[in-house]
């Protein structure tokens, strides 16, 4: 995996960056990221899946349990533990933005 060639846009920059041309305040841009945001996290919760149109796609997966025993990793037999089933988040770039970089 290559390494970053920068720093991230921090929240601020981004509501700077949005702002000059949708002719808004930083501060209202500011309050809409936060409610996108609010949003976002209440539809993955319930749907399972929230789109941002033309960015990305986030959807939760749910990850089967592992059954406790021994497992051979790297030639040694190693005993794990059991896991119980969990929910992760996983976010899928739209097309334009994986051809992009």
């Amino acid at each position: 995996m290559k390494a970053m060639k920068g720093a991230a846009m921090t929240k601020g920059a981004l509501a700077e960056a949005l702002a000059g041309p949708a002719e808004l305040k930083k501060t209202q841009v500011s309050k809409i990221l936060d409610s996108l945001a609010a949003i976002a996290g209440e539809q993955v919760k319930k749907a399972g899946k929230f789109v941002i149109p033309g960015v990305c796609m986030v959807k939760t997966r749910v990850k089967p349990a592992t059954k406790a025993g021994k497992r051979e990793m790297f030639g040694k037999v190693v005993v794990v533990k059991a896991k119980p089933a969990k929910t992760v988040v996983k976010a899928f770039p739209v097309a334009a933005i994986k051809q992009a970089v």
